[in-house]
C-alpha cells in the first residue's frame, strides 16, 4: 500500500492546470464521495461506448460488475474499447453477443479466440493514432472507466501504468468513473490529472496485473547479440516485450549513455538504469528521462516508476510521433514480425485471414528511427516459426495484412545474422534476407527467388 487519501475536504482555491493548458482551472482538492462499483456502471447505457484504462491497469472491479449487468439482460449493443489488455476479458466471450461487442485497438490473448470466431472485433489503427480517434470524434467515447492512484495534496491522481489513449478518452467521455487504487503507481508525466476530470469514484486495492517472461532460448540469445551489435553508445531505444526484447537488452550491460524513448518498458530496462547504462544523457527530448505511455511488467517495474521523477508517461500522440521520436539522435527501435517476404514487406497483425494481435507503434517507430541522425529500425524475429515454418517466405501467407511496407524496412534480424535492406533493389533484397533465413529454407527460398525475378537474379551481388 504505497499512499491513502488525504483529508476529503474541499480547497476552494483555483489553479491553471500546468498540463491541459490554461483555459481548464480547477479545485486543488475536492470531497470524495465514493459509490460501489456496481452502482457506478449504472450509468452505462445499452448502445454505448466505453473505454478501459489498458494493460496492466485494467479496471478489473468495474468489468466484473459491468459483466454481471450484462448476465442480468440489463444491456445490449455496448461497444468496449481498450489497448492490449492483461487479466480476463469476459465481454469478448461468445456468452456476451449482443450484449458487449469488443473493438479493440489491438489483440492480446485474452480477445484473441473472440476476435477470431467473430464475437469480437479489432480496429487497424496505428498505436499514435488510438487518441486521435477519441480528440477527432472518429470513436464515440460515452463512459470511460479508469484506475488512477489516490489524490495528493494538491488534488492531483496518477493514471500510472496506463496513459496511451486512455488519456484522450478521458477528455472525451461523457462521464469518467476510476477506480482509486492504492496499487497504481504515482507516476509523473501526462499521467497526472486533476480529480475534477473524474465523475465517479470508486474504492479497490486489486493489484495490477503483472506480466510473465520465460527465460530467452538460445534462438533469442542470438538474436539479441546481433541486435545489440548494431546499438551505438548514446542510441535512444525502443523495444516492444517479450522474450527478444529481454534478450537484447541483456546484452547491453557494457555500453554507454542509452536513453529511453518508448511505447512502453518492462523488467528489462530496469537492471541498465541501476548500472548506470541507461541515463538519458544523450537525448535531445525529455533528456535525462524514460519516456513511455504505457507499462507491463513485474511489481518490480511498477514500483520503480511510484513518485520517480525520471520516468515520464506520457500521452500516447507524443510517445510515438515520429517526429518526436527522430529528434533523438541515434534512435533504434528494435520490432518483431510474424512474417516477412522476400521484398521486405512485414506482416505484423495476423497469420493468413486470422487476426493475431495489431498494428501496434511498429511504423510509428520504424518511421521515426529512420528519420534519426544515426537511427536504425530494427525488424527482429527468429528464423522459423514453432512449427519449423520459414518466417522469411516467398509471399506473405495469403490473406495475412501488410503492416510495415517495403520502403520503411531497414535492418532485419534473425539468429543467422543482420540484413540492411535500405536502399537495395527487390533481388538484392530477396538475396539479403535468404542469407539470414534457417539453412533448411534457403534453397526453397533461392528457388522462389529464381521464378519471381528470372535468370538474373543469380548473377545479382549483395
Amino acid at each position: 500500500m504505497r499512499q491513502s487519501a488525504p483529508p476529503a475536504e474541499s480547497v476552494a482555491k483555483l489553479r491553471k492546470n500546468p498540463i491541459f493548458g490554461a483555459s481548464i482551472t480547477y479545485y486543488m482538492l475536492k470531497e470524495i464521495h465514493y459509490t460501489t462499483a456496481e452502482e457506478a456502471v449504472k450509468v452505462v447505457k445499452s448502445g454505448d461506448h466505453v473505454h478501459l484504462s489498458s494493460v496492466a491497469s485494467a479496471p478489473r472491479l468495474l468489468i466484473d460488475a459491468l459483466c454481471e449487468r450484462g448476465e442480468k439482460g440489463e444491456l445490449q449493443n455496448v461497444y468496449i474499447h481498450h489497448l492490449h489488455t492483461e487479466g480476463p476479458a469476459p465481454y469478448a466471450d461468445s456468452k456476451f453477443d449482443g450484449i458487449f461487442f469488443h473493438q479493440g485497438f489491438f489483440i492480446g490473448a485474452n480477445v484473441r479466440k473472440g476476435v477470431q470466431s467473430g464475437y469480437a472485433d479489432y480496429i487497424p489503427v496505428f498505436l499514435s493514432e488510438t487518441q486521435r480517434l477519441y480528440r477527432c470524434g472518429a470513436l464515440k467515447c460515452d463512459v470511460a472507466m479508469i484506475q488512477v492512484c489516490p489524490p495528493d495534496k494538491h488534488g492531483f491522481v496518477s493514471l500510472g501504468t496506463s496513459v496511451d489513449a486512455t488519456l484522450a478518452a478521458i477528455e472525451c467521455a461523457k462521464t469518467v468513473i476510476a477506480v482509486v487504487n492504492p496499487n497504481v503507481p504515482r507516476a509523473w508525466g501526462q499521467a497526472m490529472i486533476p480529480m475534477d476530470m473524474i465523475d465517479i469514484f470508486v474504492e479497490g486495492d486489486t493489484p495490477l496485473e503483472p506480466a510473465h517472461f520465460s527465460e530467452p532460448n538460445e534462438t533469442e540469445i542470438a538474436i539479441g547479440k546481433h541486435c545489440a551489435n548494431l546499438i551505438e553508445d548514446g542510441a535512444c531505444l525502443q523495444m516492444g516485450i517479450g522474450a527478444i526484447p529481454n534478450a537484447v537488452l541483456a546484452q547491453l550491460g557494457g555500453h554507454r549513455h542509452l536513453g529511453i524513448h518508448t511505447e512502453m518498458f518492462a523488467d528489462g530496462v530496469l537492471g541498465l538504469v541501476e548500472k548506470g547504462v541507461i541515463d538519458g544523457s544523450n537525448k535531445v527530448t525529455d533528456k535525462g528521462k524514460l519516456v513511455s505511455t504505457f507499462l507491463m511488467g513485474s511489481q518490480k517495474v511498477y514500483d520503480f516508476i511510484d513518485d520517480n521523477p525520471m520516468v515520464s508517461m506520457m500521452d500516447v500522440g507524443y510517445t510515438n510521433d515520429p517526429y518526436i521520436i527522430s529528434q533523438n539522435p541515434k534512435m533504434t527501435a528494435i520490432n518483431s514480425a510474424v512474417q516477412i517476404d522476400l521484398t521486405g514487406q512485414v506482416c505484423a497483425d495476423s497469420i493468413g485471414t486470422k487476426f493475431y494481435s495489431g498494428v501496434g507503434g511498429q511504423v510509428d517507430f520504424v518511421y521515426g528511427a529512420s528519420l534519426s541522425k544515426g537511427g536504425k529500425a530494427i525488424i527482429a524475429m527468429p528464423s522459423c516459426t514453432n512449427k519449423g515454418g520459414s518466417k522469411i517466405a516467398p509471399t506473405i501467407i495469403n490473406g495475412g495484412g501488410v503492416v510495415t511496407t517495403r520502403p520503411h524496412v531497414h535492418y532485419v534480424v534473425t539468429e543467422f545474422g543482420a540484413v540492411d535492406l535500405y536502399g537495395r533493389s527487390m533481388q538484392e533484397r530477396a538475396r539479403l534476407l535468404t542469407s539470414i533465413a534457417h539453412p533448411d529454407h534457403r534453397e526453397e527460398l533461392e528457388k522462389a527467388a529464381f521464378e519471381r525475378f528470372g535468370p538474373h537474379y543469380h548473377r545479382v551481388l549483395i
